[in-house]
């Protein structure tokens, strides 16, 4: 695999369905992706140029070969990197309501056990600026980067709600964008799924539990190892995200949502409020449609 065989970079964001987009293209046989998000331009640039490509395995030859890593949108080296290795590649970037974004992410971590309980110290931006939390969700400052480097016939922008909305139309326009042909959306592609009220194992029972990983990894999928999981499994109640700190989060979003708009055609009124409406009949924002794949639930 070479540089010039790399024929798109879907950058972002996350937390916005960039894993369904992904699953979708997978699904086509004329179509190769690396299953996990490399980095390689944001985080690890320093493990080399034979690295990266390493990834990549002989099945991309003669189809159309792509990578997704949701930090290229926001990690400030990245725009550049990529396009002085990958001048000629197309992109795609798919963006959801910054406030339900930052909060999803919130969620995700708080339900692993990598953030705390109070909110407040990771999503209110009069305590700071933090780059995964909020400063991510500045979209507009960080799509200038690629369109000042690519143009903006390179950049596909898309938007959760289609996904949501109109996964056919969504996928026609990527298909369209990357040259590929009309194709039914994969089987599964317009299930739903209440990805944050899975039951999981708490956090810290599964730091304590962690010892016995070894002895239990082969009967991961058993009818037995399904049932003890069952017995200590629990629905995690998340901090919510009140109206005073949304409020503050719509302000800080708002000057930046207003640039998007300018720059992408489209309105996005419905981001504007105390709820995005495109997300009210969403269970706590993060109701998606999803297809059967291992791990989709991430792409929340």
């Amino acid at each position: 695999m070479q540089f010039d065989n790399i024929d798109f970079i879907i950058i972002g964001a996350a937390k916005s369905a960039t894993t369904w987009l992904q699953t979708q293209l997978q699904s086509d046989p004329a179509v190769y992706m690396p299953d996990p998000e490399l980095h390689y331009f944001s985080r690890e640039y320093g493990r080399g140029e034979d690295w990266y490509l390493s990834q990549f395995s002989e099945e991309g030859a003669g189809r159309i070969v792509g990578e997704k890593s949701n930090s290229y949108l926001y990690v400030p080296e990245a725009a550049a990197r990529l396009h002085r290795h990958l001048p000629h590649v197309k992109l795609i970037v798919q963006l959801r309501n910054p406030v339900e974004r930052a909060y999803s992410d919130y969620c995700m971590l708080f339900r692993r056990g990598e953030v705390g309980g109070d909110i407040g110290n990771y999503l209110d931006p009069s305590l700071g600026e933090n780059l995964r939390f909020l400063v991510a969700g500045n979209f507009a400052s960080h799509l200038q980067s690629y369109i000042e480097l690519y143009g903006r016939e390179a950049l596909l922008t898309l938007f959760f709600e289609g996904v949501t909305g109109d996964p056919e139309t969504q996928m026609s326009r990527v298909r369209a964008h990357l040259g590929l042909p009309p194709r039914p959306l994969a089987p599964g592609g317009q299930d739903k799924v209440k990805d944050k009220t899975v039951p999981v194992v708490p956090a810290g029972l599964r730091k304590r539990l962690a010892w016995m990983k070894p002895i239990a990894r082969p009967l991961r999928g058993t009818t037995a190892f399904r049932a003890v999981r069952n017995l200590i499994a629990r629905e995690t109640q998340y901090p919510p995200l009140t109206d005073e700190l949304r409020k503050r989060l719509n302000d800080y979003y708002g000057p930046s949502i207003e640039v998007l708009e300018q720059m992408s055609g489209q309105s996005l009124s419905h981001w504007y409020g105390p709820v995005g409406r495109s997300e009210q009949n969403m269970t706590g924002a993060d109701t998606l449609r999803r297809i059967n794949y291992q791990g989709a639930g991430s792409a929340i």
